[in-house]
C-alpha cells in the first residue's frame, strides 16, 4: 500500500468516526433533548391532549385537536355540552343549542391555556386544601381527538383523549388560579382568565337567537297580531314580495326586510325559571302575536309571543319552534311591535313598475299648456336612442340611460289616499305633465303624472304612478331628472329642466 492509499484509508476512517460521533450525538443526546422539550411543552399545557413526543400542534405536523365534549361544573351548576353534527348543543341540565361564539372562545382558551408554574410536586392533603383544591371551585372535563394527517380520527379510539382539570382558589398576588389535573399529583398555577371564563351558569352558555329567521331565505310569512293580520309571499327567493292577504298588491321588499331584521335582532334576555315555565306555556296558547315563516330550505319557523306578569313584573315571552328545535325565552317587549304592522305599511313605494329592457319609446309631457312634447325612440336597426320630436337628431345615450335608471328607482316619500274618486283635486289628469314609457308596439308600459304641490309641504308634488295610490314625490328628485331637450339631444348644450 503506497502513501496515497494510506492517506485515503485514514480519511475514510476519520469520516466514519466523525459520522458515528454525529449519529451518537443526535440519537444519544439531541433526540432525548428534543423529546424532553416536547414533554415539557406537553406538560405546560393545561389540556395536554397529546402525549409527549406525539406529532401534533407542538411539533407542527398535524391539525389542532378537535374538542367534542365539555363538562363545566361550577357553583352555579353543571353544564354538559356536546358537538353534534358540527353544532354545539347543551345536553344537560337542559337540551338546547349552545352559543357558538361562547363555546368557540372556551375551546380556544382550553387549547391554548398553559400552566404558569409548578407549586408543589408532591402536595400533602393540607396543601391541597390550602389551595382550594380539596373541594374544587370548578371541575372541567373535556374530550377531544387528535386528527390524523387527513383530518380524520374522530372514530379512532387510539386518537381519543379525556382530560379532567380542577380549579381552586385565586392567587391574590398575581390573579392566577391554582390548578390540578386528574392523574397528576402536582399543583400548578394557571392564568386567572381561565377561571373567569368558566364560572358561568348554564343559561350563559345557551344560544340567545330567539327568532332564527332571515329574509333572503323566506318564501312566505303569515302574521296574526293584536290589531292586524297579513300574508306575504313570493314564488322564489329571487322574486319580489307581494301582499297576498288581506288584499293583493306588490309589497315593498325593503319593508319586509326591515320587519324580519327587526324581529331577528331581539335576543333572549333570559329564560323562564322552571317554576314559571308551565304558566308561560299556558299563556302562549293564546298569544298576542304569532307568525309562521316558511323557508326555502328546512321546515317552517313558528313564533308566538305573549305578555305575562310574574313576581309583580310584566314580561314578554316568546316561543320559537323550527325543525327539531324549540326555544322558550324572555324577550324585549318591543319585539311585539316588529309584527304589529298594517297591510298598507307594505305598499311598495316605487313610483313606476317596469323593466328598462321593455322600453322602446319615452314621451315627456310638458307641465305647462302649449309646451313641446319630447319623444325619444330606440332605433331597431342600430339599437341606439334617437330624438323623434320636436326634431329628429341623435340622442345622448348616457342621458337616456340615466333617465330610465332614475325612473326605475324613483320612490315616493309618502303614500296617501288609495283609488281617489277624483284625481283632479291633486292636480292630476290625463293631460298632466310627466313621462310615458312605451314598448316596441307602442303600448304603454308605465306612466308618471305630476300634480300640484302637496298642501303643507310645497317641496313635494302629488303624483300618480303604476299603482292607484296618491303619491308624494320630492320636487328636488324630479328636478334632477334629465327631462329637457337640451339635456337629451346630442350636440345641444347641457341644461337642467323640468316637465
Amino acid at each position: 500500500m503506497n502513501v496515497q492509499q494510506k492517506n485515503l484509508v485514514t480519511l475514510l476512517a476519520v469520516a466514519l468516526v466523525a459520522g458515528g460521533l454525529g449519529l451518537y450525538a443526535y440519537f444519544g443526546v439531541m433526540q432525548p433533548e428534543q423529546q424532553d422539550a416536547q414533554r415539557k411543552q406537553a406538560e405546560e399545557k393545561v389540556f395536554a391532549v397529546q402525549s409527549p413526543g406525539e406529532p401534533g400542534t407542538d411539533g407542527g405536523t398535524s391539525p389542532e385537536p378537535v374538542f367534542t365534549w365539555l363538562s363545566v361544573d361550577v357553583a352555579q351548576g353543571k353544564t354538559v355540552m356536546e358537538l353534534q353534527d358540527n353544532t354545539w348543543r347543551i345536553t344537560s341540565p337542559v337540551s338546547a343549542l349552545a352559543d357558538k361564539t361562547e363555546v368557540s372562545t372556551l375551546v380556544s382558551q382550553l387549547s391554548a391555556a398553559k400552566f404558569k408554574a409548578t407549586l408543589e410536586e408532591n402536595p400533602t392533603d393540607a396543601d391541597i386544601e390550602r389551595y382550594g383544591l380539596k373541594q374544587p371551585r370548578a371541575t372541567i372535563m373535556a374530550r377531544a381527538y387528535v386528527p390524523d394527517a387527513q383530518g380524520g380520527g374522530a372514530d379512532d379510539p387510539a386518537r381519543q383523549r379525556s382530560i379532567t382539570v380542577y380549579l381552586g382558589l385565586e392567587n391574590n398576588f398575581d390573579g392566577s388560579v391554582y390548578v390540578r389535573r386528574e392523574g397528576d399529583p402536582r399543583v400548578y398555577t394557571a392564568q386567572g382568565g381561565l377561571r373567569f371564563l368558566l364560572l358561568k351558569h348554564t343559561n350563559e352558555w345557551r344560544d340567545r337567537v330567539a327568532f332564527p329567521v332571515e329574509e333572503p331565505s323566506l318564501l312566505r310569512i303569515e302574521v296574526k297580531a293584536r290589531k292586524n293580520a297579513f300574508v306575504l309571499e313570493r314564488a322564489t327567493t329571487e322574486k319580489p314580495w307581494k301582499l297576498a292577504q288581506p288584499v293583493e298588491l306588490r309589497a315593498a321588499t325593503g319593508q319586509v326586510t326591515r320587519m324580519v331584521s327587526a324581529l331577528n335582532g331581539y335576543r333572549a334576555i333570559s329564560f323562564p325559571e322552571p317554576k314559571h315555565e308551565e304558566k308561560v306555556r299556558q299563556a302562549l296558547e293564546k298569544p298576542l302575536a304569532q307568525a309562521t315563516f316558511v323557508r326555502k330550505i328546512g321546515g317552517p319557523v313558528r313564533v308566538r309571543l305573549t305578555e305575562l306578569e310574574l313576581d309583580g313584573v310584566k314580561q314578554t315571552f316568546a316561543l320559537s319552534e323550527w325543525d327539531s328545535e324549540s326555544m322558550l325565552s324572555q324577550v324585549d317587549s318591543l319585539a311585539l311591535n316588529a309584527l304589529e304592522l298594517e297591510p298598507k305599511d307594505f305598499k311598495d313605494r316605487k313610483v313606476l313598475s317596469f323593466s328598462v329592457r321593455d322600453v322602446h319609446r319615452i314621451v315627456i309631457h310638458p307641465a305647462a299648456p302649449g309646451g313641446e312634447t319630447i319623444s325619444v325612440v330606440l332605433a331597431p336597426d342600430t339599437g341606439k336612442w334617437e330624438m323623434a320630436s320636436p326634431m329628429v337628431a341623435n340622442a345622448r345615450q348616457f342621458k337616456v340611460a340615466s333617465l330610465l335608471g332614475s325612473l326605475e328607482k324613483l320612490e315616493a316619500s309618502a303614500i296617501g289616499e288609495s283609488s281617489p274618486k277624483s284625481w283632479s283635486k291633486y292636480g292630476i289628469s290625463d293631460t298632466s305633465g310627466g313621462v310615458t314609457l312605451q314598448d316596441a308596439q307602442g303600448q304603454e308600459v308605465a306612466r308618471l303624472r305630476l300634480g300640484t304641490p302637496v298642501k303643507g309641504n310645497p317641496q313635494r308634488l302629488w303624483a300618480r304612478g303604476s299603482s292607484e295610490d296618491v303619491l308624494e314625490v320630492e320636487k328636488s328628485t324630479l328636478e334632477a331628472l334629465p327631462l329637457a331637450l337640451t339635456e337629451l339631444m346630442d350636440g345641444a348644450p347641457a341644461a337642467s329642466g323640468t316637465p
